[in-house]
């Protein structure tokens, strides 16, 4: 892990506790003015309480989900991140061009045999809220340069730490950084282990 360069992008994995595909009918509700759905879900929001019945909320898709779906406290606090301990420097910004640690390891790794969940899953935490993926507009691009690039829901969480465990893939040969497969499994690995312990999801985000 020689390789060092300057990287314009900086990426978290945040605990969320609701999968986007479950809220987001009640967030395009909520986008029209009729909240009461949206505040049902996320009662410990102070954002989201505050919004005022038949105003609409004044917030663009992208971070009203973010608010929906990020853990909080029982104060309405955000919670510590699921990469806190688990080394965030290096698993936010990896040593290879844009940064994406996810992006490297679908670029350098080849799944064998009938091996399909690893880069589904891994195509869906970096990739899972663009239009593209998801089926709906503005999801991914939000206010302050908030960038949602995807996610994984509790269950799967589970299942991409067992397809990376397994095994049943292989490093290309043309990987750049001697050992860079291997090293940035492990630090996933670790996050997805923190997520697992706390019984929460992952949402991937990009910081420019």
């Amino acid at each position: 892990m020689s390789e060092r360069s300057n990287l314009p992008s900086f990426h978290t994995f945040d605990p969320i506790t609701h999968d986007p595909i479950e809220v987001i009918p009640q967030i395009q509700s909520s986008l029209g003015g009729d909240h009461e759905e949206l505040k049902g879900v996320k009662p410990n929001s102070v954002d989201i309480q505050n919004l005022r019945v038949g105003k609409e909320p004044g917030i663009d898709p992208a971070t009203l989900l973010y608010l929906t779906i990020i853990e909080l406290d029982e104060f309405g606090g955000r919670t510590e991140g699921i990469d806190a301990g688990v080394g965030k420097e290096r698993l936010g910004r990896f040593p290879y061009a844009d940064g994406n640690i996810v992006t490297y390891l679908l670029t350098y790794t080849k799944q064998k045999g009938d091996m399909t969940t690893l880069h589904e899953l891994l195509y869906k935490l970096s990739d899972g809220l663009s239009e593209d993926n998801l089926g709906e507009a503005g999801f991914r691009d939000g206010f302050g340069g908030l960038t949602l690039l995807g996610w994984l829901n509790r269950k799967e969480v589970s299942e991409l730490q067992r397809s990376i465990r397994s095994g049943r893939w292989e490093v290309l040969s043309e990987e750049p950084l001697d050992g860079g497969v291997d090293y940035a499994f492990r630090l996933l690995l670790a996050m997805l282990r923190a997520a697992q312990r706390r019984k929460c999801g992952v949402l991937m985000r990009r910081h420019s």
